[in-house]
C-alpha cells in the first residue's frame, strides 16, 4: 500500500491506494521549475522513498573581521549581487569578554567582491574612527545594530531609492524598525523620523525585500511569543506603510527559539521563499545553529528538523552565537552548477570573528531520494505549459530513475508508461526526460496529470516543465 510522505524526511503514513482528485482541482505549476525543499506537490510514497535535506560544503574563510573598529562580536552580514559585483554589509562591534563591556560603538560596515570570495574593505572615508576617515564604515549612529539593505527591484522604485534597509532603533521616544534609503548603496539617510513597524522584539536580523512573485514589498521580523524567539511577517506596496505584522507558522514543527530568519525567494524560482533561520539553543550554552525552511504563501513555512549547518563545519562554531547563516544566495562567476551561502563562526571567541564560504548544487538543498532497494513518489494532480520536462538528478552508478505520467486518476497516459521511459542515470542540472516515443508532452498541457516518480539509488532536486 502506498504511504503518505510527510514533511519530515523519514516519515511515513499509510494512505489510499488510488489517488483521488484535489478537492481545488489540480495545482497549476505553469513552467515553473519546482523543488523539493517541501511536499506541497507530493501525495504519496512507496518503498523507502523519501525526503532528505542536504547540508552545504564548507569552503575557504571569506573575510575576517580583524580591523581597530570591527572585532569579535561583528554580525548580521547581509549579501548580494549588484551587476558585476557583490555587496557585504554588517555590523563591526568588538565585546571585552574579561571586562564584560563593548570596547566601542557598533558601526555599520561595506565590503565588495567580483567573485564572491576574495572581498576588500574600502576605504569610504564617510564617518571618523580614532580620529581617521580611512575606513569602510557606511553607517553609525541609529540603526548600526541590525542594518540590513537590499537592492530595490521594484520596477516603480525611484532612483534615490534604489536601496533601502530596515533597522531598530529608537528615536524621540518611539521605538521600532527604521526605514533607509540609498542611491547607491554608500551613501544612506533615513525616510522617516518615525519608525514603521513597531510591533516586534527586534535585536536580530530583521529584512525586507521586493518580492517579484507578489509584487510587494515582504518584510520578516523577530518576536517573543510565551518567552519563545520567533519570526514574523507584513506585506505592502508602500515601504512606509506596513500593516500589523502575523507570526509564521510552522505546521509540522516544534515550537524553538528562531533568532535570526535569512528569509528572501528563490532565485531560480521565486514562487517559492527559502529561509535559513539560526535556532537558538539556550540550555546549550547558547549554542546556535541554522536550519532550513521553505514557503509558498509567505508565512507557512515547513522547516526541516536537522541542522543545516553543524558545529563542526569546520571549527570555531560551538561557542555562544558562533554559527549563524548569513543573509544572502549567490550564484558565483563561472560556477552554473553551484550556489554560495555564508555562515559565521568565531564569535566571542577571538579577536577576530570570520565569515566561511558553503556551497550547494543548484536547487540542491533538499530532494526526493531511494536508497538501492528503490521508492516512489506520486504527485498530486498538476496542470503544466510545455512540451518537454527537464530533471535536476543525481544517480549512483547502478542507480536509475524514471518517470510515468498519469492522468488525474492514476492510469498511465499512452505513451508515457514506466516502462516506455527510457532510464536515467549520471548527474545533471537539466536533462530532459525521454520516452519511446519522443519527449514532446505538447498534447498533455493544461491537462491535469500526474507524475510517477520511480526512484533507485537516487536523488532528484528539481523538475521543471518547459518549452
Amino acid at each position: 500500500m502506498p504511504k503518505l510522505s510527510t514533511c519530515f524526511a523519514s516519515v511515513i503514513l499509510a494512505s489510499l491506494l488510488v489517488p483521488t482528485i484535489m478537492a481545488d482541482g489540480p495545482i497549476d505549476i505553469g513552467n515553473r521549475l519546482e523543488l523539493f525543499v517541501d511536499q506541497h506537490l507530493v501525495e504519496t510514497t512507496t518503498g523507502a522513498a523519501e525526503f532528505k535535506m542536504h547540508r552545504p560544503v564548507p569552503q575557504e574563510v571569506v573575510l575576517t573581521t580583524d580591523k581597530p573598529w570591527e572585532g569579535n562580536t561583528s554580525a548580521y552580514y547581509t549579501i548580494f549581487q549588484d551587476g558585476d559585483r557583490y555587496r557585504m554589509y554588517y555590523r563591526a562591534s568588538h565585546y571585552d569578554t574579561e571586562k564584560k563591556k563593548a570596547t566601542h560603538p557598533e558601526f555599520t560596515c561595506y565590503a565588495e567582491s567580483k567573485d564572491g570570495i576574495h572581498w576588500i574593505k574600502p576605504e569610504l572615508g564617510l564617518f571618523e574612527f580614532a580620529g581617521s576617515k580611512k575606513n569602510n564604515i557606511v553607517w553609525s549612529g541609529l540603526g548600526t545594530h541590525c542594518f540590513a539593505p537590499f537592492k530595490d527591484t521594484n520596477p516603480d522604485c525611484i532612483p534615490s531609492e534604489q536601496y533601502k534597509a530596515l533597522s531598530r532603533g529608537s528615536m524621540n521616544g518611539k521605538s521600532g524598525l527604521f526605514a533607509f534609503k540609498s542611491p547607491d548603496g554608500i551613501h544612506w539617510s533615513l525616510m522617516t523620523n518615525e519608525p514603521v513597524i513597531t510591533k516586534g522584539a527586534f535585536d536580530s536580523q530583521n529584512l525586507a525585500f521586493w518580492d517579484s512573485h507578489t509584487k510587494q514589498y515582504r518584510e520578516y521580523h523577530r518576536f517573543f511569543a510565551n518567552g519563545v524567539r520567533d519570526i514574523m511577517t507584513g506585506g505592502t506596496t508602500d515601504f512606509l506603510k506596513w500593516p500589523e505584522p502575523t507570526p509564521l507558522t510552522y505546521p509540522d514543527a516544534p515550537s524553538e527559539h528562531l533568532y535570526t530568519n535569512a528569509v528572501l525567494p528563490y532565485p531560480r524560482a521565486p514562487h517559492i521563499l527559502l529561509g535559513f533561520p539560526t535556532r537558538y539553543l539556550p540550555k546549550q550554552g547558547s549554542r546556535v545553529e541554522p536550519v532550513l525552511m521553505a514557503s509558498r504563501d509567505r508565512q507557512t513555512f515547513h522547516r526541516w528538523p536537522n541542522a543545516l549547518i553543524p558545529e563542526d563545519a569546520p571549527k570555531d562554531r560551538k561557542g555562544n552565537r558562533s554559527n549563524y547563516m548569513t543573509w544572502g544566495l549567490l550564484q558565483l562567476p563561472g560556477n552554473d552548477k553551484q550556489l554560495s551561502v555564508y555562515a559565521t563562526e568565531a564569535y566571542y571567541t577571538g579577536p577576530d570573528s570570520r565569515v566561511r564560504r558553503f556551497t550547494f548544487r543548484v536547487d540542491g538543498f533538499a530532494s526526493a531520494s531511494a536508497p538501492a532497494t528503490g521508492g516512489t513518489v506520486l504527485t498530486k494532480p498538476l496542470t503544466f505549459q510545455g512540451n518537454q520536462l527537464v530533471l535536476n538528478f543525481t544517480t549512483a552508478k547502478a542507480g536509475t530513475l524514471r518517470i510515468e505520467i498519469q492522468d488525474d486518476q492514476g492510469k498511465p497516459v499512452p505513451g508515457f508508461e514506466l516502462n516506455n521511459c527510457e532510464s536515467i542515470q549520471g548527474d545533471s542540472i537539466e536533462q530532459t526526460v525521454a520516452w519511446k516515443n519522443g519527449p514532446d508532452l505538447s498534447k498533455l498541457a493544461n491537462r491535469p496529470i500526474r507524475l510517477h516518480i520511480e526512484l533507485t539509488d537516487a536523488d532528484l532536486y528539481s523538475f521543471q516543465f518547459q518549452q
